[in-house]
């Protein structure tokens, strides 16, 4: 340590000698200076030897770490490789399962088709003149020897005698007893529902006796609604069995018991005024519900303020459909659509419009019945109650809508009560009966509008009468987050059922991937999957063609397998999406590479794309590009250049660039340009980036990552593989660039246009913006490694240049890539 402290100077006058008191006082102050710098340093030695000490532990601490962290690696990467192995076993059973599944419904699907058909035989004898005999016949032998009765068994004792039969503990069927499925023994332990200051939905349960049943369907709503807030309102039309004591059973259920017995309606009616919900749902005691049977209802109404009331599908405890929605005729008859078939066919899984839904499991906006006053009263006691309410939301000018995510098992015929005597079977086919007269009396010009009785099925069933029908087919239910393709076919099939289209989807492999499947039928498409559709697409095709306006084919590989037939079976207008010019691509390949079997490749593919325009009456393409090079070659075709990308929102141009860093790619792997790409940009242009800043990352993003692509993982190469969407936002939310390396392929780059729409700043080949118009001030091809590293060493560090184009990349897609302007293109294509 350097001694800072200066001694007073001792000025002496001539030659006199400093005498020796004056030096040992000098000496004496050096000491005392001299300890007082020993004592700093043995200070700063201190804190230097304790801080040496706590770095020595931290660093203990760190490695200790490290190792822990090896050893947790080693552990999860073998846990990793169990649980793969596993989910490769499970897959491999899950396909095997599947494909027995698909067989089983297929048979199910045709055995209900030969059901159909015995009912429709049945219908024909029924209305015979022979049955009408027959039935004269019937009611006077029952009248002369009633069913059951002392003179009945009398003479089939004397008829057995004769034949020699056993007469002995002869029972007597009573087919007045509804042949419903008994439930297993029912222990009835209390519960809690919980409690909701502000329940989102009030459970309306009307019922009149039946306590086992009452139990049953309460528990199931305990067990089965955890993921939305409600309350469950019990209306108790003065039961007299154990009913009447729900609450000792079951606590925070609102138990209204009537001071008289009021009927089903008035007791439904009068329970909805306790509701403190924003809906109300009415639930047959008759009933059992399923998980998600009530948020999946609450959902769709969130989504569509335009819906007033939706229902669920019913099915019976056998596993057959009971309804996917009703249909009314115009001669106030109606149809439970669907009925005995098979609930997981395609046809009744898809949200729609409907006529009605039945009763037994309703959701309504609590404002809408408030003003509409509820259930109609003329209808007392029961029955038509809920068609009318659904006409009446429907003049309001809401929607009636079904929903078959909600799942709700109906044990038919005890909500009315357990009563099921002759006389009050007759009662209850009056009331049908004399309630079906009054609301044809009420609705009588609504009805005008309806078809006659089973007259055109396929636009009832979903009300889509006045709707144009567009049957789009691709390779299979679109990934829309996995590659480009299905992106695109995800956004025009979302975008025609909001132009007000009825719209229908077939994948070439007709299996029913989700959750992308489920996610296309709740916006309302008709998903074709299994089997049985597999084997029967065409005829389905051809029995609707007087209903299907519009075909929408994509990809060569998969149109090629279609056109023929559907050219010479339907009327409807063909319109062909090629996504890109697959010829051309290939041969782009070909002169990198040049490899023989690309150019061969490329051959075969012109002969099938130049079929598919020669064949369909519209050739939509994904840039102008491609419409020169193929307009030559069919200069009368029908070619139009089709939005294939577009987004219901643009971000904002980006300013904080100093926050950010990192190169970001995108793209799927199962399409070859890609791979190409990522291999060329790490192989030969990321070196050169890497010189000039070691600090720059490059992330990789895509699905399908192969092996190749897998092996150039490294610090400074993160390959993520695939993402769902929110980490891919987060991903452009991070990167200072995205960069499109693409050295061959075809049409408008979905990574490009996504880069754009996010203010993402790009550095890209010619390859990676062709076919994007007018966007210099953007973007600029760099087709060499050097240009391309060059470029972006350049953009990179430039915060200022950054964000200049960020502000122009977002103005563009506002300009070119929202979903009003798709509208326009596809309302103009479709002349609707």
């Amino acid at each position: 340590m350097e001694n800072n402290h200066s001694l007073p100077e001792l000025t002496l006058q001539g030659d006199a000698q400093v005498p020796d008191a004056v030096k040992l006082k000098r000496i004496q102050l050096e000491l005392e200076l001299l300890k007082v710098d020993y004592k700093k340093l043995l200070s700063e030695v201190y804190e230097k030897r304790e801080l040496a000490l706590f770095q020595d532990q931290a660093i203990n601490k760190l490695q200790d770490s490290i190792s822990s962290l090896i050893y947790n690696m080693s552990v999860l990467t073998e846990t990793k490789n169990t649980l793969l192995q596993e989910i490769t076993t499970l897959k491999s059973e899950t396909s095997d399962q599947t494909t027995q599944i698909s067989e089983l419904n297929r048979k199910m699907h045709d055995q209900f088709g030969k059901i159909d058909h015995l009912n429709i035989e049945l219908s024909e004898i029924y209305a015979s003149e022979g049955w009408k005999l027959l039935s004269v016949y019937y009611r006077f032998r029952n009248f002369i020897l009633p069913l059951g009765s002392a003179r009945h068994q009398k003479l089939k004792k004397l008829v057995n005698r004769v034949r020699g039969k056993k007469t002995d503990n002869i029972v007597i069927a009573d087919h007045t007893k509804s042949a419903q499925k008994k439930r297993g023994p029912v222990s009835f332990d209390p519960f809690e529902f919980p409690v909701f200051d502000n329940p989102c939905v009030s459970i309306v349960i009307p019922a009149y006796n039946g306590w086992e049943m009452n139990y049953q369907c309460l528990r199931s709503i305990w067990e089965n609604t955890q993921d939305v807030s409600y309350e469950v309102i019990f209306a108790d039309d003065r039961s007299t069995d154990e009913t009447q004591r729900v609450g000792q059973y079951i606590k925070n259920i609102i138990h209204v018991r009537n001071t008289e017995n009021l009927g089903f309606l008035k007791n439904a009616k009068h329970a909805a005024t306790y509701a403190k919900g924003e809906y109300i749902h009415f639930l047959n005691n008759d009933t059992e519900v399923t998980t998600g049977w009530l948020s999946s209802l609450v959902e769709l109404m969130e989504r569509d303020e335009t819906i007033g009331m939706t229902g669920s599908k019913l099915v019976y405890p056998d596993g057959r459909l009971q309804e996917a929605g009703g249909i009314i005729w115009q001669d106030a008859s109606g149809w439970n659509y669907g009925h005995n078939q098979d609930p997981d066919a395609p046809e009744f899984n898809y949200v729609k419009e409907v006529d009605y839904i039945s009763g037994a499991s309703i959701l309504v906006r609590k404002s809408l019945w408030d003003e509409l006053g509820g259930f109609d009263e003329r209808y007392c006691p029961a029955y038509a109650e809920d068609s009318d309410l659904a006409f009446a939301i429907r003049e309001k000018g809401y929607k009636v809508v079904y929903q078959p995510l909600s799942r709700v098992i109906h044990y038919e015929g005890f909500s009315h009560g357990t009563d099921s005597s002759p006389d009050k079977v007759s009662t209850i086919k009056s009331y049908q009966k004399i309630n079906n007269g009054k609301f044809f009396e009420k609705w009588h010009s609504t009805l005008q509008d309806h078809f006659l009785n089973a007259m055109h099925p396929y636009w009832t069933r979903d009300r889509s009468r006045h709707k144009p029908t567009i049957v789009v087919i691709d390779h299979y239910v679109p990934q829309f987050d996995k590659d480009a393709g299905s992106r695109t076919t995800f956004q025009y099939l979302e975008l025609f059922v909001e132009m007000g289209m009825n719209v229908k989807f077939i994948g070439d492999n007709f299996y029913r991937h989700e959750p992308y499947t489920s996610i296309l039928q709740q916006k309302g498409i008709e998903v074709f999957y299994g089997s049985y559709y597999a084997e029967n697409w065409l005829n389905w095709l051809k029995d609707h063609n007087n209903y299907i306006d519009f075909i929408f084919l994509n990809r060569p590989h998969v149109s090629i397998k279609y056109i023929d037939a559907i050219r010479h079976e339907l009327k409807a207008k063909i319109f062909y999406y090629m996504h890109d010019l697959h010829f051309q691509r290939e041969l782009m390949e070909y002169e990198i590479n040049r490899d023989p079997d690309k150019l061969k490749s490329s051959r075969q593919w012109k002969e099938t794309e130049y079929s598919l325009f020669s064949k369909s009456d519209v050739v939509l393409t994904p840039s102008n590009k491609e419409k020169e090079i193929i307009r030559p070659d069919f200069p009368n075709k029908n070619i139009e250049v089709m939005p294939a990308f577009f987004y219901p929102s643009i971000a904002d141009p980006i300013t904080n660039f100093h926050e950010r860093k990192d190169i970001l790619f995108v793209g799927g792997f199962t399409h070859s340009p890609n791979v190409d790409a990522v291999l060329w940009f790490v192989g030969e242009v990321f070196p050169l980036v890497r010189e000039k800043d070691q600090a720059i990352r490059l992330i990789v993003v895509g699905s399908n990552i192969p092996e190749v692509i897998q092996k150039l993982a490294s610090p400074a190469v993160i390959i993520k593989g695939f993402v769902p969407d929110m980490e891919l936002d987060q991903l452009y939310n991070s990167v200072r660039l995205a960069v499109i390396p693409l050295r061959f392929g075809a049409g408008l780059k979905g990574k490009t246009v996504e880069a754009l729409v996010k203010g993402i700043p790009i550095v890209s080949t010619s390859f990676g913006i062709e076919g994007i118009q007018d966007i210099e001030n953007i973007a600029r091809p760099y087709d060499t490694a050097g240009t391309f590293a060059d470029a972006i060493s350049l953009l990179y560090n430039d915060e200022t240049q950054l964000t200049t184009i960020s502000a122009a990349a977002v103005a563009y897609s506002r300009k070119h890539f929202t979903k009003a302007s798709a509208s326009i293109f596809f309302k103009d294509l479709f002349n609707i």
